[in-house]
């Protein structure tokens, strides 16, 4: 019988167990996947915790929206794909209903894509959560141009590099900010043109100097917090804020005055925007393959755990010390 991660209750990373269940069907329109490696991303943390603001966990839970693997089975009405294609899952459906924390996945149809043959299992867990988050903020919504300048926050992190990246595609230039330089490394291989340590060097002033003082006309924040509107003074005139994650729960501030003067748009955002509407997350997935078709995107995986260290992986990823996409291999 294959073992799938599950929770009984919400709490901190104890909670997760590997559970043995019967071997998945695949319904219409399902495909059941035998997973090699899945993904953590931080909205499965606070799913575990309870504070998924999209839904609430039903008990016994699974969990996990990204994973690699080869198809086991197809549903009914499912033609393009067959038992043994390699593929990877894009976060597209309901956790909990559907999961890829485990040695099995099943995920709805539209939610598989083929996995590129020059990227390994563990590349691909690593793909779609932060390319799609990048390509909605950056392309859909954000209409980020060539010459702009775009200011990446916590860009060590998996969305803070495929952001660069998506950035360098596009012709814009990145200012990406990050703790502490101690990875620069990383950042840097991403093709950042600027970075900025913040615990380090004034942040605003570093933004302004680069800009020439006129401000990034973007900037992609996953942190929020009273420094959003700190933030504001980096922007440029009529530029955009786009707020996507909360890593830091204090109440955060709009800057009305700064919004008045600048014509600021401070927006929040999700990879919902894109997934809940079939035509932009159709469009999402051609520039997404076409980007890794092209070598122009590349996942960065930061570290990899046993699926028996679940727990060990989820806490590594609630120490913020992680860069690009934390791997459990299977």
């Amino acid at each position: 019988m294959p073992r799938i991660v599950r929770f009984h209750r919400t709490g901190d990373a104890d909670v997760l167990q590997l559970d043995e269940i019967a071997m998945p069907e695949a319904a219409a329109g399902e495909v059941v996947v035998a997973v090699r490696a899945f993904g953590l991303n931080r909205a499965e943390v606070m799913f575990r915790r309870g504070e998924y603001p999209q839904y609430q966990p039903e008990f016994p839970s699974a969990l996990g929206y990204e994973a690699a693997g080869t198809v086991l089975a197809v549903g009914e009405g499912v033609n393009a794909f067959a038992p043994g294609d390699r593929v990877a899952t894009i976060p597209s459906f309901k956790m909990g209903r559907y999961w890829s924390y485990g040695e099995v996945a099943r995920v709805p149809e539209h939610a598989v894509a083929p996995l590129p043959a020059h990227l390994s299992f563990e590349e691909g867990a690593a793909i779609w959560m932060p390319f799609m988050t990048c390509y909605g903020a950056l392309i859909e919504y954000g209409r980020l141009a060539a010459g702009e300048h775009l200011v990446v926050r916590a860009a060590s992190s998996s969305v803070g590099l495929a952001a660069i990246q998506m950035a360098k595609r596009l012709g814009a230039r990145t200012i990406a900010v990050t703790r502490t330089a101690a990875k620069r490394a990383w950042i840097e291989a991403a093709g950042a043109d600027h970075l900025i340590a913040s615990e380090e060097e004034d942040m605003i002033a570093r933004i302004l100097d680069i800009t020439g003082g006129r401000g990034a006309e973007m900037i992609m924040d996953p942190v929020a917090g009273p420094e959003l509107e700190r933030l504001a003074q980096a922007v440029a005139y009529q530029g955009r804020l786009f707020v996507y994650g909360r890593l830091d729960a204090r109440p955060a501030i709009f800057p009305v005055g700064l919004g008045l003067a600048k014509g600021l748009t401070m927006r929040g955002y999700s990879l919902f925007e894109i997934i809940n509407f079939p035509e932009k997350f159709e469009a999402g997935k051609r520039h997404v393959q076409a980007g890794l078709a092209a070598g122009d995107y590349r996942p960065v995986v930061g570290a990899t755990f046993p699926l028996a260290d679940v727990v060990a992986a989820h806490r590594y990823m609630e120490s913020n010390a992680q860069h690009g996409k934390i791997v459990v291999t299977v």
